[in-house]
C-alpha cells in the first residue's frame, strides 16, 4: 500500500486546536492496521504551502522544481505497491479566517492548492488504484478528482483518532453513511451554490454545468439503498390539519449501512417566493442486507407555515410538493403532490 500526499503524516487538526497528547496519522493508522501482512510505503508527493502555522501571516507557495522531485518520487512509490491512498487537501494555512491587512484568508478559486492537481494526475498515469483522502476546513472544486478517481473519502478535520478513523472506513470495519451538511461548488464561480434557493431566470453558464459538484445531502457507502412506494396518508387536507408521507427503503447491496431519509417540501405558488426545496425532516436508519423498512414523516401546518407579506405567520391553500430521497439533487429525490384546500 503507498501512502502519499501532503496530508498523509501530519496532523491535521485546523486552525484554532490545541496541542494533543497523541495524534494518529493516516500512515500509522494503515500502518497499525495491517501490521507485518502488507509493506506500507510512504512519500509526500508534494507540499501544499512553505512552513505550516496557521498563525504565520505570510503564506508562501513551496518552490514548484521541490515539489517536482516529490511527484517523481511520488510516482516511484506508486509503481511499487498494489494500491494508492492519496492525502490530499488544506492545510491550516490554507482555510483560515483573514484577521488584518497582513493576515489575508480569503481565496480567489477553491481548487487544491499547489500541485496536488499535478500529483493526482501523475500517481493515476502508473495505472494504480487509486483512493484519494480530503482534510479540509471549506469546500474543495475538486472536478478533475471526481471524474477520474474511483472512490473518494471526504474526512474534514477527524481529530485526534484520524489515522484510526481513516483505516476502518478504507478496510471495511466501518461502513461510512455521511451527508454532505453543504453543497460543493464546480468552481469560485458557481457561488452563491445551496439547494433551498429560489426561482429564477437564472439559466446557466457557457461551457459548464449550473449543478453543484456535489449537492447538500449527498454521501455514498460500501452499500446501495432502494427507495419506492412514496405514498401520503392523505392527499388533500385543511391548513390546520396534519398528514404523513410514507417511503420504503431496502437494502440492495451485500453489508449493513446506514441510510439517511430526507424529506423537501416547495410550496409551488405561494404570494411570497419560496425555496425550490427546503429540507423539513430526516431520518437515520440501519439496514441488514435484504432488509426493508418504512419510513414515515409528518407533516404538519408548521412545515408548511411561511411569514407572508404582511409579516403573518400563514399556511395559503394550493400544491405543495414532497419530496424524499437520499439527497437534494432532483434525480435522487421521488415526489409526491399535497394539496391544502
Amino acid at each position: 500500500i503507498a501512502v502519499i500526499g501532503p496530508n498523509a503524516d501530519r496532523r491535521v487538526l485546523g486552525g484554532y486546536s490545541g496541542i494533543p497528547k497523541y495524534y494518529t496519522t493516516v500512515l500509522q493508522g494503515v500502518k497499525e492496521r495491517v501490521g507485518d501482512k502488507v509493506k506500507v510505503l510512504f512519500s509526500e508527493g508534494c507540499k501544499i504551502t512553505v512552513g505550516g502555522n496557521w498563525n504565520e501571516d505570510v503564506v508562501n507557495l513551496p518552490d514548484p522544481e521541490v515539489d517536482r522531485k516529490l511527484i517523481a518520487e511520488a510516482v516511484e512509490t506508486a509503481r511499487k505497491s498494489d494500491v494508492v491512498l492519496l492525502a490530499l487537501g488544506d492545510s491550516e494555512q490554507t482555510s483560515r479566517e483573514a484577521w488584518s491587512k497582513t493576515h489575508l484568508g480569503d481565496r480567489a478559486n477553491l481548487d487544491l492548492v499547489g500541485m496536488q492537481n499535478q500529483l493526482v494526475k501523475a500517481v493515476l498515469g502508473t495505472g494504480k488504484p487509486v483512493v484519494v483522502l480530503l482534510f479540509n476546513g471549506r469546500p474543495v472544486s475538486i472536478n478533475y478528482i471526481g471524474a477520474h478517481v474511483p472512490a473518494v473519502l471526504e474526512c474534514w478535520y477527524l481529530g485526534q483518532e484520524t489515522g484510526g478513523a481513516v483505516a476502518d472506513v478504507l478496510f471495511g470495519d466501518f461502513n461510512p453513511g455521511g451527508k454532505l451538511p453543504i453543497s460543493i461548488p464546480r468552481s469560485a464561480g458557481h457561488i452563491p451554490s445551496y439547494y433551498n434557493h429560489k426561482p429564477s431566470a437564472r439559466r446557466g453558464y457557457l461551457f459548464d454545468d449550473i449543478t453543484p459538484l456535489y449537492s447538500f445531502g449527498y454521501g455514498l457507502s460500501y452499500t446501495r439503498f432502494g427507495f419506492s412506494n412514496v405514498r401520503l396518508e392523505k392527499s388533500t387536507i385543511a391548513p390546520d390539519e396534519t398528514t404523513r408521507v410514507l417511503v420504503d427503503i431496502t437494502n440492495n447491496g451485500k453489508i449493513t449501512g446506514q441510510e439517511v431519509v430526507q424529506m423537501y417540501i416547495h410550496d409551488v405558488v405561494s404570494s411570497v417566493t419560496r425555496p425550490v426545496k427546503e429540507l423539513r425532516g430526516f431520518s437515520r436508519i440501519t439496514l441488514k442486507p435484504g432488509e426493508s423498512k418504512t419510513v414515515a414523516f409528518t407533516i404538519s401546518p408548521e412545515l408548511l407555515r411561511f411569514t407572508a407579506i404582511d409579516m403573518v405567520s400563514t399556511v395559503e391553500a394550493g400544491d405543495f410538493e414532497i419530496m424524499v430521497g437520499n439527497s437534494s439533487r432532483d434525480e435522487d429525490l421521488k415526489k409526491v403532490i399535497l394539496h391544502v384546500v
